[in-house]
């Protein structure tokens, strides 16, 4: 059996700024926080929860193919010269097929649009999060030290992209 599923080469995902209220979208973030739940302590679990994806300094993107969602992604203004990224998560089924990639680059895209410098991440440190790690690598990102409220921590990783 053929997956004709997209793949990275063909990737024709539409993202959209999210409003946070449809029912596929609330339902992926609430998978993303649990599963970061499971595979971080709770000291080291930096996720946003919905609410705190409202704020006015955060916007958030949904990527679908169709009617699929497929992925998510987050940006937060940190000063106005320096955003992080927030809520990257794919959704089940379509990891390994370029939607993380695609996401990554509509944010650091918008970040330069709106004339950050810097942009930042924190990741876990876990074997759970190695593709992410490898994701944010691949696209130039390279690690540092804490930013922004936060501190050194074994079970976080943070992550750096000069826009300059």
């Amino acid at each position: 059996m053929t997956d004709s599923r997209p793949g990275p080469a063909t990737a024709p995902w539409r993202i959209i700024a999210d409003d946070l209220t449809g029912p596929a979208i609330t339902a992926l973030l609430t998978r993303h926080r649990a599963q970061l739940a499971d595979n971080s302590p709770a000291c080291g679990m930096h996720a946003l929860d919905l609410s705190a994806l409202r704020d006015p300094t955060v916007t958030v993107w949904s990527a679908w193919s169709g009617t699929d969602l497929v992925g998510c992604g987050a940006l937060r203004e940190i000063d106005p010269a320096h955003g992080e990224i927030k809520s990257m998560r794919t959704a089940d089924g379509y990891t390994g097929r370029g939607v993380g990639a695609a996401v990554l680059a509509h944010l650091v895209g918008t970040a330069r649009q709106r004339g950050y410098r810097r942009l930042s991440l924190e990741t876990g440190s876990g074997e759970f999060f190695a593709p992410a790690r490898r994701l944010y690598r691949r696209h130039g990102f390279t690690e540092c030290g804490p930013f922004a409220e936060y501190l050194p921590d074994p079970f976080s990783r943070f992550y750096t992209l000069e826009l300059e």
